[in-house]
């Protein structure tokens, strides 16, 4: 069982070679002691005494700032094979010479060290070059072998002390640092915890037995070190201690005594050291019975004797561990792909294939039925389609109809379509004149989708392919470069068609559409807006009204004067409505010769407008009442609107064309400050002055006769015709979004979208399928090839170490 004993140590120390060297880390979780203790609770001792060489660098505070890995390899000479099962006891180390024993460092490999002085420079000169000179420490571990023939075969891990106060350069959380890198380490399953405490203080003190309680609860694999038996306080002793009493664990408690401070600076040798440890525990009256149970030797036969039986006890786990890591590897290897297929004979076929996983990839990322489907984001075919309602949907629908399109530009499209005369009927070619510019809004945004859907197909291109194909970054890039080309060249044809779907839209107005609203719908819905504020006006003054009644009342005024008042507002209203009607008959402007020169008096054009108020009209005669007016009358304002002003503040105008010296309203002419503006009588002020007053600000801004800078001010019959226009335009622009928002993303899938996936494959081949371009395009990249060869090696490995463990099991 000895020899199955070391042979498992050594399948243990080359796998853990093997994952150090190619690794980095301990990816198995093998077998390994691990020494744990506070600050000067002699763990590097124990160690040295182990080794029987004084090889750790000593010193104040922190000395241990790296992890260090250390292998005891045992090289026993012929005269020193062990028969049987007897274990073999390290000699002491005043019989050794140079040549038995060596150390290797894995950072400096094939140097042997002799001297172990050297040794101690070395990890100083290593823990600096990693650590720093400042006292912290660092997770990177230096591997250390030591080949000997007076040692046991162990791997044990030599870990920085456990400290509370951060001294000179320390970080202030280095006790934090040091306990979840210990912790690390002892939380492993496979670990052996090795807890070093003094025995001179308090065992419910010792964090290491502290530490390793938190992570093996149970004390399954934990050994207990006391060290410093020697320094207790006369009367006391460990026997309890090391007898399991006081805190029991599965693999007990040994007690050892190490050099002091004094003997090491007066150079007192590990033989001299182990001599007398020796002789304390034979005289020592309280540990003379134990004796034999005590002392470095006895912990290290105890910790091979452990080491081997816990490797003897995780081998199984081991064994289906590498049988994970070797089918992990074997799936890494065959993602760098097959050395032995890149012959000559075989590169046609590897580029063909190559070239078919690359256009199916790029095929099925569109089509949304690709094995690599991310979830975290959209991407493909989703992120086309995303594009497509969200983007661009949203973008067609900011769009104002009337953007960039004033009243004032309205008028005067309207005015230039009519020519030398006046026109009877709001003029068609004004609508078409001011239409045909808002739908060419529509062209940017739909430039801007097939521009992202190209983006995307760009994108998908870039992230197609498998890893095997990294393994050829020349063939990787032509292949991106020819889909890109063929991108690329669809680009123009779908852009000159999308645009060629908006100038088809600008080329004929189709006003006949079964969607569009049409004049009389739109005259209907502007002349009930208009009585819709004239109702809230009127509903205003009664307000008005009511509420000058309410603290005339409040005042004590009497009720006669109150009547009074009363029957003289409406006289003056009376009079400020004939005032306005003839002063509009002056102004108004006549849509023919024959309605031009017709006379009505007030009361008449007051019925008329009531006439085509009336709910109970159809659209068709509000809209011809409009223009002609029944029983020969022409169409008048309403109340309260522009032509209620006084007939001496109008100049008199018969044409559409010289109405820029109409003035402009009384509200308006408050807007701009015009002192000069007086009304005739005081009852049309103070009706005007009681509806501002009710709508200081709204009524100023919502009046559409209102001019907003110096231009004159509206006529009716150019505010009703402008917003007619208006209206007309959201109606037919509103018919063509919905028409641009349908057909072009049926223009890009099929001009750029499809017809791609359909010709890539054939693109690909014809470009690229050419036996002098193979050898180049087959160029491997190093970094890949190094890799390759780097996980061939590691698989062979963890081959070789589950054939041995086969054997052994």
């Amino acid at each position: 069982m000895a020899s199955l004993g070391e042979d498992l140590l050594k399948i243990v120390n080359k796998l853990q070679d093997l994952v150090f060297n190619t690794i980095g880390n301990d990816s198995l979780d093998l077998p390994q002691i691990v020494v744990v203790g506070s600050q000067s609770s002699g763990k590097s001792s124990v160690l040295e005494n182990i080794v029987g060489r004084d090889f750790l660098p000593r010193g104040s505070g922190i000395v241990t700032r790296r992890p260090l890995i250390l292998q005891l390899i045992n090289i026993p000479s012929e005269s020193d094979k062990p028969e049987g099962d007897e274990v073999h006891v390290p000699h002491t180390p005043a019989a050794v010479s140079g040549q038995d024993e060596w150390a290797e460092f894995h950072h400096i490999p094939g140097r042997k060290f002799t001297d172990f002085q050297d040794v101690k420079r070395e990890i100083e000169n290593e823990t600096a070059r990693i650590a720093g000179n400042n006292k912290g420490i660092n997770r990177q571990p230096i591997n250390l072998k030591i080949y000997s023939a007076h040692v046991l075969s162990l791997t044990l891990v030599d870990l920085p002390g456990l400290t509370k106060v951060p001294i000179g350069d320390q970080p202030t959380d280095i006790e934090k640092q040091t306990r979840n890198l210990i912790t690390e380490y002892i939380a492993k399953p496979n670990s052996i915890i090795l807890a070093v405490s003094p025995a001179n203080v308090d065992l419910v003190n010792s964090e290491a037995l502290k530490l390793a309680r938190h992570v093996d609860p149970m004390g399954r694999r934990t050994i207990g070190v006391l060290t410093k038996i020697d320094l207790m306080d006369h009367g006391t002793n460990a026997i309890d201690i090391l007898s399991g009493r006081v805190y029991p664990l599965k693999l007990g408690f040994i007690g050892v005594v190490n050099r002091s401070q004094q003997d090491i600076q007066g150079n007192k040798s590990l033989a001299e050291a182990l001599k007398a440890e020796r002789d304390f525990f034979k005289m020592n009256p309280a540990y003379r019975n134990m004796a034999n149970r005590c002392g470095t030797e006895f912990l290290a036969k105890t910790l091979n004797t452990t080491l081997k039986g816990h490797i003897r006890e995780r081998l199984p786990d081991i064994k289906a561990r590498l049988n994970t890591l070797m089918g992990q590897t074997q799936q890494e290897l065959a993602s760098y792909g097959d050395s032995a297929f890149t012959g000559k004979e075989h590169r046609g076929s590897l580029i063909l294939q190559l070239m078919t996983r690359f256009a199916t990839s790029f095929i099925t990322s569109i089509d949304g039925t690709s094995s690599e489907i991310s979830t975290k984001e959209l991407g493909g075919g989703a992120r086309i389609y995303y594009i497509f309602n969200d983007v661009f949907g949203n973008s067609l629908e900011t769009i104002d109809p009337n953007m960039n399109l004033s009243i004032s530009d309205i008028r005067t499209a309207i005015r230039n379509s009519t020519g030398p005369r006046p026109s009877l009927f709001v003029p068609e070619l004004a609508f078409d004149l001011l239409v045909k510019p808002q739908i060419k809004l529509l062209e940017v945004p739909s430039q801007r989708c097939v521009e992202l859907v190209y983006e995307e197909l760009i994108k998908i291109c870039h992230t197609c392919g498998s890893n095997e194909l990294s393994r050829y970054p020349k063939l990787q890039g032509k292949l991106i470069e020819v889909v890109s080309n063929l991108l690329r060249e669809r680009l123009g044809p779908c852009s000159t068609y999308v645009e060629s779907l908006i100038s088809i839209q600008r080329a004929y107005i189709n006003t006949n559409h079964p969607n569009f609203l049409g004049a009389a719908a739109a005259m209907s819905s502007v002349i009930n807006d208009k009585h819709e504020k004239e109702k809230k006006f009127q509903a205003a003054e009664e307000r008005r009204k009511r509420e000058k009644k309410r603290l005339k009342e409040a005042n004590g005024v009497n009720g006669d004067q109150e009547a009074g008042e009363e029957e003289e507002d409406a006289d003056a209203t009376r009079s400020s409505q004939q005032l306005n009607v003839r002063g509009h008959s002056k102004n108004a402007r006549s849509m023919s010769p024959a309605v031009g020169h017709r006379a009505a008096n007030g009361h008449a054009r007051a019925d008329e407008m009531a006439r085509l108020g009336n709910s109970g009209g159809s659209a068709r005669d509000s809209f011809l009442n409009y223009f002609f007016g029944k029983d020969g009358a022409p169409m008048q304002s309403a109340p309260g609107s522009q032509s209620n002003l006084p007939s001496h503040r109008h100049s008199i105008s018969t044409s559409r064309h010289v109405s820029q010296n109409i003035e402009p309203s009384f509200a308006g002419s408050l807007r701009r400050g015009d002192n000069h503006t007086r009304l005739a009588d005081r009852s049309s002020n103070a009706q005007y002055e009681a509806a501002i007053d009710e709508y200081p600000e709204h009524d100023l801004d919502d009046n559409p006769l209102m001019p907003l800078d110096d231009t004159p001010a509206l006529t009716e019959r150019e505010h009703l015709e402008t917003e007619l226009i208006r209206r007309l335009i959201s109606s037919y622009f509103g018919i063509v979004r919905e028409s641009v928002a349908d057909q072009v993303p049926k223009a890009v899938m099929h001009l750029l979208v499809n017809h791609s996936k359909d010709v890539v494959q054939n693109r690909l081949v014809s470009e690229l399928y050419k036996e002098d371009l193979f050898q180049e395009l087959l160029h491997e990249d190093d970094a890949i090839k190094t890799e390759r060869e780097k996980c061939e090696r590691l698989l062979g490995t963890y081959k070789e170490a589950a054939s041995i463990i086969s054997e052994v099991l």
